[in-house]
């Protein structure tokens, strides 16, 4: 997993940081490892919410790919001993997303993540004279 990061410290930060190095393997039946028996994650923007470890690596081992492999950068992960925010780069080297999830962390497991699928739009020329572009 490659990126910069910025991390504060503490168990939901620890555990969040196995859970995107184990995505990053493609293996998602892995991923289990570090998610709760009663695991939901919720997808605001769809109104969706997958629950259980099996279907969220089923999800992903379905989720239609161009090359076979997908690819995980985490550009900034901080949170606590009960919560952690990400923000993650994904990209199967065709396409290109980018992820911010927040977690939430009992007992050294994953309990619940929300996720949420920004996508890029160009700035409005209204506001051209006021900012500069970004690369983050």
């Amino acid at each position: 997993m490659e990126g910069r990061t910025k991390e504060v410290s503490g168990l939901a930060v620890d555990i969040v940081k196995e859970f995107w190095e184990l995505m990053a393997t493609n293996d998602f039946r892995s991923v289990g490892s570090v998610l709760a028996d009663d695991f939901g994650l919720d997808w605001p923007q769809s109104g969706e919410r997958i629950v259980g470890r099996d279907n969220y690596a089923a999800m992903n081992e379905e989720y239609p790919t161009t090359t076979g492999h997908w690819t995980f950068t985490l550009n900034r992960l901080v949170g606590n001993d009960q919560e952690a925010v990400s923000d993650v780069t994904v990209s199967d080297g065709v396409q290109n997303a980018r992820v911010v999830s927040f977690f939430e962390v009992r007992e050294a497991k994953i309990v619940k993540m929300i996720e949420f699928w920004p996508e890029p739009f160009a700035p409005l020329e209204n506001r051209k004279h006021l900012v500069e572009r970004s690369d983050s």
